[in-house]
């Protein structure tokens, strides 16, 4: 079933992608922001305890009704985990950021793509060049695959529905909460920061070897092993090394001019980014699915053979 579920959720968002906003991130969002406002007073322990409050509601409902209708009717099961699979992933509509951004280079209006990434990071950008520009777009993709669909898939194929709602609400608690640079705020975040690091732990170890097993395994892994750790957050930073290292691409370093520029540790080997080695990017991506597909086949198989 979990395979079942992983297919069709895949398909049916390649057919259907969501248009706008998730309507139920909007729920969520709308919740954690109420639980922010209410506990909010620059603690760790009230951070811990928003975010269990923020997480537990969904789990448990998601995880009843997941249960429930494995007992009682297993097809509506198995249509319930395609839904909540096509809520979680949402890769499809990530990705169409990244494909607006490479159209727009592709036909040299370097003006429409500066803009395509300064919504996309919420961050100035007409100071950037068309290879900052494809660097930028690189790192988010590569991030954005793991974070939508790679990391949704690990925890869907462990703890089922369950698990694919606790990976993606986690993570937004983490961006949100967790992204806070302030001191006199940033104790509320550390705990939705630290739990996510350590759930998120064992799938970018996945997401990186699939990169390195469908790319330039021996950078990959040279870049994972040397460079990942300098990065800011370590799992990401470990997504992007192995990625960029499979790619042939060199990502962080210097972005941007004079005072608005971005100082990042460099990740990677190769070529500086460009066009090509962005469509280079989504092949890797779409390659690094197939051994999760056929690794969750396996297992299929073998759960059904008992």
């Amino acid at each position: 079933m979990t395979f079942l579920a992983l297919v069709a959720a895949l398909l049916i968002e390649q057919m259907r992608t969501r248009t706008g906003s998730n309507p139920v991130y909007g729920i969520f969002r709308r919740y954690s922001g109420l639980l922010e406002r209410s506990l909010d007073g620059g603690r760790y322990e009230q951070g811990a305890i928003a975010w269990f409050a923020a997480l537990a509601p969904a789990i448990i409902v998601v995880a009843g009704v997941s249960i429930y209708l494995s007992r009682v009717a297993p097809p509506l099961a198995l249509a319930w985990n395609i839904g909540v699979l096509y809520l979680t992933m949402g890769f499809r509509q990530f990705s169409d950021e990244f494909s607006a951004t490479l159209e727009a280079l592709r036909a040299g209006e370097i003006p429409v793509a500066r803009a395509q990434i300064e919504r996309w990071r919420g961050r100035a950008s007409e100071e950037l060049s068309l290879q900052e520009i494809a660097r930028l777009a690189i790192e988010r993709g590569l991030v954005g695959a793991h974070r939508h669909l790679f990391g949704v898939i690990a925890w869907f194929a462990v703890f089922g529905a369950a698990g694919a709602v606790f990976y993606r609400l986690s993570a937004m608690l983490c961006d949100s909460w967790g992204a806070r640079s302030s001191s006199v705020e940033a104790a509320f975040g550390v705990f939705s920061r630290t739990a996510f690091k350590w759930i998120d732990w064992i799938p970018a170890r996945l997401t990186a070897v699939s990169f390195a097993i469908v790319g330039d395994f021996e950078h990959a892994v040279d870049c994972w092993r040397t460079q990942a750790h300098t990065w800011h957050d370590a799992n990401d930073g470990l997504v992007l090394a192995a990625g960029a290292g499979a790619v042939g691409v060199r990502l962080g370093s210097v972005v941007g001019v004079a005072d608005s520029a971005e100082m990042r540790p460099e990740l990677g080997t190769g070529d500086e980014a460009d066009v090509a080695l962005m469509i280079g990017t989504v092949g890797l991506i779409w390659r690094a699915l197939v051994p999760w597909l056929v690794l969750i086949l396996l297992l299929t198989v073998a759960n059904w053979l008992g």
